[in-house]
């Protein structure tokens, strides 16, 4: 009887959990797999009518194809209609689909960092679609500190991805940008990264993900979470990420100790700037621990600060295989993959890149360690997005994009002035540069990186081992010979330059040439993701080049620089043989003709450092794995980034030449700033140095205000030389003298412009009090301190002081 009876369990069960309706698992049998995905411009969107008129099925029985229901709603419906194996086969990267409920499958891993990359396996290239746009990398974009190019270059990129999608060559989520810190200059990833300043990071994030998502018209949705999107954005890596492999110490296994105060202060504030401003729809959660926990299992992280906090309407996304590598790399509290699992959607990490969720999820759900309505909550918060991506119902707007809309002229060319808006001139002793085209007709373009192609491209773009390419290469040579005659030699075989035996060949076309390009650098041997540098100098024999070829050289010598960290090139900084220095960073598929524009005054350099450019000695008083950014007299730490680095550098954070020159002067600046207190507020006491004077009221929490004070201020820039050019406006704040433990300035604000010579234009700024005067304690509490402030423009050009007062 016994057994009878749990024969009639068995088979109640698996008609409960498996049943379906004689008609509709009739329509099921006869669909295929390819019917279901989307394979090229024949399939439009999941709930087309006549997509499902074809699979034999009636469209009215899913209600998560009515239009008219709320995404929320229509999620929730699609997902209550699966059933558990169904559900769990959809939380990895490469998702299975749903036939009877003709939800195909799809793939959500595709790469956009400065182009629509063939790395994830979302993104195809092939005869139908051989190539796409290759903008310059991060951190060279950024150095032009453009925000509407910034905003344009991710509207181009989204252009070329969205109709990839539409030929089935794409999807319509892309993992980018990268928006970590460039803390120091050894991170393999920095070409990734918008720079060492958090405001300047924050600010890329949100211009960049508004011109990959953002369709027009529709930037001020009330309801966010229903807001249409041109393709889904992530940023990444959540949180406190920048250890690829150091010596030993590989991000697999590194856990970030960081004070709470450099969470706050550094750390966070582009994310939060990307998901409140940008209205981001997805975040990567990174591999490494933050203070023993892994950001993809911290509910602290997820939960409470991505999703309370700062109100996230997107999915959050693990980097690839960091379930599996919680168990194998940290592991975290040893646990096994389904306690990871339980961990990581506890925590409300939605989606896993990799093989995890999918395969381990069903155990967890079995042995009572992750509850179903975990599963439905994850899924529901990726199907509203897709929702909103048009992938169920199509968006009008783009259905016409096509392959004509992929590697356009215009596409290319804002590739090329991209690359020139950032290349930054670093030296041009007595005005060499430009050179004059009438002068300098022989020309030796020498070094490693003279013939770059793929090298210019960074990471994130295309891998050589799978097809796909940018729309074309123009090499250095290929540059420099619309100005010249070039004589070519490498001088090193690569850029390791481990031999000398080429540096001759190189030396001689410089003794005969009228003018001779260097170019040196770094490239993708040296500085990459899952390798960091363990030095900041040139490779190998590439000093002894620069050298060698400079003290031969008969004109004039131009050293270019292509990296994306920083190198110690004092020699060449301090050689007066050399006459002008160019970083060119990766500068993309244009870089070429972008240098060669550069060097013979077709285009003005007005770019500026994003990062810090330190000294070699550097790697000598600071371990790449210590996370504090505040010096440390007792270890012998000199602190990290303009904010807090105490030492002599190369080029500062926010260096930059140009061919003219510019003058300030300030037209309008407040100089009190006086600010109402409520009824309850208190004053909070700071750390003042012994020999300072402490105010009867030092500062205010920001949450104790209303942070309704603002200041402006207007600079008028006048263009004194004789070329025209565009100027870059930093403008910084420096808290009251005193206080213990802050930053020496902060970056609060910055405009490009163009001046034409003997022209003038006035930058009007306004500034938030709170935001741009504030100061992060050690106890990670985020104030105003009263008392002289003082407003910076540039290097000190213009400066004048600001008074805090409360009353």
């Amino acid at each position: 009887m016994a057994n009878n009876l749990f024969f009639l369990l068995c088979i109640s069960f698996t008609i409960a959990s498996f049943v379906i309706s004689t008609d509709v698992r009739k329509e099921v049998s006869k669909i295929r797999p390819d019917d279901l995905t989307p394979t090229g411009s024949d399939f439009a969107y999941v709930c087309d009518p006549s997509r499902y008129a074809k699979l034999n099925l009636d469209m009215s029985r899913f209600a998560f194809c009515d239009s008219k229901l709320p995404y929320s709603v229509r999620a929730k419906d699609l997902v209550r209609q699966m059933t558990l194996p169904e559900k769990i086969a959809q939380l990895g990267n490469s998702a299975e689909g749903v036939p009877r409920l003709a939800l195909p499958k799809y793939e959500w891993w595709s790469e956009a960092l400065h182009g629509v990359a063939n790395f994830g396996k979302g993104t195809i290239f092939d005869d139908l679609v051989p190539h796409a746009t290759s903008f310059p990398t991060v951190i060279l974009t950024t150095a032009s500190f453009n925000e509407s190019l910034w905003k344009e270059i991710g509207q181009a990129v989204s252009t070329e991805a969205r109709a990839m999608y539409n030929l089935g060559r794409a999807g319509l989520t892309f993992w980018s940008p990268t928006i970590n810190i460039a803390r120091d200059p050894r991170w393999g990833r920095i070409a990734e990264a918008p720079g060492e300043d958090p405001f300047l990071v924050g600010i890329y994030a949100v211009n960049y993900v508004r011109g990959l998502q953002d369709v027009q018209g529709t930037e001020n949705y009330i309801d966010l979470s229903s807001r249409p999107l041109k393709v889904s954005a992530c940023c990444k890596h959540f949180t406190a990420y920048d250890v690829e492999n150091w010596k030993g110490v590989d991000r697999y296994h590194f856990d970030a100790r960081v004070t709470e105060q450099d969470m706050e202060e550094t750390f966070n504030p582009p994310f939060e700037m990307c998901v409140k401003d940008g209205d981001v729809s997805g975040i990567m959660c990174s591999y490494n621990r933050v203070n023993g926990i892994p950001s993809c299992a911290d509910p602290n992280l997820l939960k409470q600060t991505l999703r309370q906090e700062w109100d996230l309407h997107g999915y959050i996304v693990s980097d690839c295989d960091s379930v599996s590598v919680m168990v194998t790399g940290h592991n975290f509290l040893n646990d096994t993959y389904e306690d990871a699992i339980a961990q990581t959607l506890r925590a409300g990490m939605d989606l896993d890149c990799g093989k995890s969720y999918p395969k381990y999820t069903g155990n967890a759900v079995n042995q009572s360690k992750v509850r179903e309505s975990d599963i439905d909550k994850a899924l529901e918060n990726l199907y509203i997005v897709l929702f909103r991506t048009g992938f169920f119902d199509g968006i009008p707007a783009y259905k016409s994009l096509g392959k004509n809309d992929i590697c356009t002229n215009k596409s290319i060319e804002l590739a090329t002035r991209a690359a020139k808006e950032g290349i930054t001139l670093l030296k041009n002793e007595g005005g060499t540069l430009p050179l004059s085209t009438g002068m300098f007709k022989n020309l030796a373009v020498v070094g490693p990186h003279a013939n770059a192609t793929i090298a210019m491209l960074g990471n994130y773009a295309f891998e050589s081992k799978h097809p796909g390419s940018p729309c074309h290469y123009t090499s250095p040579i290929d540059g420099f010979s619309t100005y010249g005659k070039v004589n070519y030699a490498a001088g090193c075989g690569d850029i390791a330059c481990n031999k000398t035996s080429l540096i001759p060949q190189a030396v001689e076309s410089a003794k005969i040439a009228d003018a001779t390009i260097i170019l040196v650098g770094l490239d993708l041997t040296v500085e990459v993701e899952k390798l960091d540098r363990v030095d900041l100098l040139l490779p190998g024999n590439q000093s002894e080049l620069i050298n060698q070829v400079a003290n031969a050289a008969k004109g004039p010598v131009i050293l270019v620089v292509m990296c994306a960290g920083g190198v110690d090139i004092s020699f060449a900084k301090n050689n007066p043989k050399i006459k002008a220095i160019l970083w060119v960073g990766y500068p993309g598929e244009e870089g070429g003709r972008a240098i060669a524009d550069v060097v013979f005054g077709l285009y003005n350099p007005g770019g500026r450092l994003p990062v810090t450019w330190y000294e070699a000695n550097y790697v000598n008083k600071i371990p790449l794995t210590s996370m504090q950014f505040r010096p440390d007299d007792s270890k012998g730490y000199p602190g990290r980034t303009y904010k807090f680095f105490n030492g002599s550098t190369v080029f500062p954070f926010g260096f930059g030449l140009s061919y003219t020159k510019f003058n300030y002067t300030t037209i309008q600046a407040l100089h009190t700033l006086p600010v109402k207190l409520g009824r309850h507020t208190h004053c909070h006491d700071l750390n003042y140095m012994a020999n300072k004077t402490k105010p009867t009221c030092p500062a205010i929490l920001l949450n104790d205000l209303q942070c309704g004070e603002y200041f402006k201020l207007n600079i008028e820039v006048k263009n004194v030389g004789k070329r025209d050019g565009s100027e870059v406006v930093l403008v910084y704040s420096k808290p009251p003298d005193g206080i213990i433990g802050t930053h020496f300035k902060q970056l609060i604000g910055f405009k490009r412009i163009f001046v034409a010579a003997g022209g003038r234009e006035v930058v009007n700024f306004v500034f938030n009090g709170c935001k741009s005067l504030s100061i992060v304690d050690y106890a990670s509490n985020r104030l105003l301190p009263s008392g002289g402030h003082t407003i910076m423009v540039g290097d000190g050009v213009a400066s004048f002081p600001l008074q805090v007062t409360f009353h």
